[in-house]
């Protein structure tokens, strides 16, 4: 799959599940921000994109993860690895 591709089905991932626009997933959005997500729900995220990709996303890497892009560039990278 390529990022292009990657990045379409993640944003329709996360639309879907936290029924939001996806208009208003943007690369520089912060995921917290924009899905609306406490820390239970942002657990629930993170499980979410790891059943989805078959990555783990764990630790420190969580804490780096703030914005969409960066989640497309982990994901991608796990992915592609």
């Amino acid at each position: 799959m390529d990022k292009n591709e990657l990045i379409a089905k993640i944003n329709s991932v996360l639309a879907n599940e936290f029924e939001v626009e996806e208009s208003t997933i943007t690369p520089e959005g912060n995921i917290k921000n924009v899905l609306q997500l406490d820390s239970l729900s942002l657990v629930d995220m993170i499980a979410l994109i790891e059943d989805e990709f078959g990555v783990e996303i764990k630790g420190q890497s969580v804490s780096q993860v703030k914005t969409f892009q960066n989640l497309y560039d982990f994901v991608y990278d796990k992915t592609n690895a």
